[in-house]
């Protein structure tokens, strides 16, 4: 509930800040500046913060992140007018590093919060606590900004904070295994002694895990272009929104991106029961890659100009896989161990970050020369291209079994779960 309340402030963060950006500055130039630093530290702070959350304890850095954001928001809002503006790109970088910090520690945390069994149905019920919190702060957003200014608005986004920190100050959680718990517990000499060896073993852990891990890899570039793909239904649904009903040109964006919602959810609920359940372990590596390509084929059938029913039936089927790939992706990198999981993540935060601003760049110049379905089909193309590669990957390595232990000496390549599940 804590995770969903500050994701609520951070989607209703999204449509206001970026409004008041331009509201301050009179530029549009101003505002997709704005939103470009924001996205450019996301993507450099992935990489610095998986080192944070193998390196420190993961709710104090959860805590830390979300009361930083809440503190940035209090000095804009006590900010005199006319340090504003300035005042606005410091807080892109703010809220870029730590909303990156805080996903990473948390979904890095899971399988020592509620146990490895329980992992996909935390997953579930985090995933649609942030689903629900995007449909609530996108459709209030407008409301409270219209109705209450811009004052309350980031007010609120400042308490949705305050709130996620209390939560997890007032939990009892661990959120390492007992083993790192005891490394950073050690004497301050010892661990001034040999921290850099360890960091360095971590971190040729980390790339090595990769190495004996080829799915998985695959698995994050798949991620990446998930990514490209996304970025260019997002920019061409209002160009072809436009373009069905001139006279309307959000309807058409706000039948899809409801009818996406629901299928999301749905699909999140479903994996949660799903799981556990005689013995199931939830969604593995083929769900990964058949949910990839069905979303990605998906969002292609969307813009193909077929019948609003049959788009709005394709959306559904969208929002289904999209829920499905990633509750499998991320209760995959979760299975890793410990002490390089939080790295695992913090790569993954980096690349799927660089996937989506590159193709937000590209499916804007792009959609100057083409349809929107030729953009979107090129870039969910790869996608799916990807996941055939996947499959090729599977079958060479899928029966290559590799049960990880429960401990493994750090200075060892650790092993990891089959991936031919």
């Amino acid at each position: 509930m804590g995770n969903a309340v500050s994701a609520y402030g951070s989607y209703l963060n999204m449509v206001a800040l970026n409004v008041f950006v331009y509201e301050v500055t009179d530029s549009a130039l101003a505002a997709g500046l704005f939103m470009t630093v924001r996205l450019m530290t996301s993507v450099v702070s992935g990489f610095v913060s998986g080192r944070l959350v193998s390196a420190y304890d993961r709710k104090r850095l959860m805590v830390g992140a979300d009361l930083t954001q809440c503190l940035a928001m209090v000095a804009l809002l006590i900010a005199p007018e006319a340090g504003r503006a300035g005042l606005l790109y410091v807080l892109a970088v703010v809220t870029g590093f730590c909303s990156t910090l805080s996903g990473v520690a948390l979904r890095s945390s899971i399988p020592e919060i509620v146990g490895g069994e329980l992992r996909v149905r935390a997953n579930s019920l985090l995933a649609t606590g942030r689903s629900l919190a995007m449909i609530a702060g996108f459709a209030s957003a407008g409301v409270i900004v219209a109705k209450l200014g811009y004052v309350a608005a980031i007010s609120l986004d400042a308490a949705s904070f305050a709130v996620s920190a209390s939560v997890l100050l007032a939990l009892p959680i661990r959120t390492k295994a007992a083993a790192s718990q005891a490394t950073e517990s050690q004497e301050p000499q010892e661990a001034d002694k040999d921290g850099g060896r360890r960091a360095r073993r971590r971190q040729a852990g980390s790339l090595l895990l990769l190495r004996a891990a080829p799915v998985l890899a695959v698995m994050i570039a798949v991620r990446a272009a998930d990514g490209l793909g996304s970025s260019s239904h997002n920019v061409a649904l209002p160009v072809y929104s436009s373009a069905l009903d001139p006279s309307h040109p959000a309807t058409f964006v706000s039948q899809f991106w409801a009818t996406w919602a629901i299928g999301n959810i749905v699909m999140q609920q479903v994996c949660g029961r799903w799981a556990g359940r005689g013995g199931r372990q939830g969604p593995g590596e083929r769900a990964f890659a058949i949910g990839a390509c069905v979303m990605s084929a998906a969002f292609i059938v969307v813009f193909a100009g077929l019948p609003t029913g049959v788009a709005v039936v394709a959306a559904l089927v969208a929002g289904m896989a999209d829920g499905l790939t990633e509750i499998a992706y991320v209760s995959r990198l979760q299975a890793a161990p410990d002490a390089q999981r939080g790295r695992l993540f913090g790569l993954s935060a980096s690349v799927e970050n660089t996937g989506f601003g590159l193709g937000m760049l590209l499916s804007g110049a792009l959609l100057d020369h083409f349809r929107p379905l030729q953009v979107v089909g090129l870039l969910h193309g790869l996608a799916i291209v990807l996941c055939l590669g996947m499959f090729v990957v599977m079958v060479r390595y899928g029966r290559r079994d590799r049960p990880a232990p429960e401990t493994a000496p750090e200075r060892d390549v650790p092993p990891v779960e089959s991936e031919a599940r």
